[in-house]
């Protein structure tokens, strides 16, 4: 699908511009995220023992990563249970990805001569 500049323009900084890349932009929360990666669920204080950040930073981190939809959380009792939506992540990307070359579809060859990206099959 071809679209003007000005429309890829806008739909990249509009996927750029989420909740998604801000979560992942803070390096205490990706320590966090990483640590639940390896420990597959984990409730706060599991995650943060591992960690030098105190249980209310580690809170923070995954509640922000929870209102982006990287992680999952799931109350059991009085505790609060986190673990990587996999899925969802990957479908988040896969977005990313087809704007990435709608945008690389927008920047080919036209009428002003300007240098163009190259779009490669992989």
């Amino acid at each position: 699908m071809k679209v003007s500049r000005q429309e890829a323009a806008r739909r990249c900084v509009a996927v750029f511009d989420t909740g998604f890349f801000k979560a992942l932009c803070e390096p205490a929360r990706i320590a966090v995220l990483r640590e639940l990666i390896l420990l597959g669920r984990g409730d706060i204080a599991a995650i943060a023992a591992r960690l030098p950040q105190d249980r209310s930073g580690v809170a923070r981190h995954l509640q922000q990563l929870a209102a982006s939809q990287i992680v999952t959380a799931k109350k059991e009792g009085r505790h609060v249970f986190y673990q990587i939506d996999a899925a969802a992540v990957a479908e988040r990307l896969e977005g990313i990805l087809a704007i990435t070359r709608l945008l690389a579809s927008a920047m080919s060859p036209g009428a002003d001569g300007r240098l163009r990206l190259k779009s490669h099959a992989r």
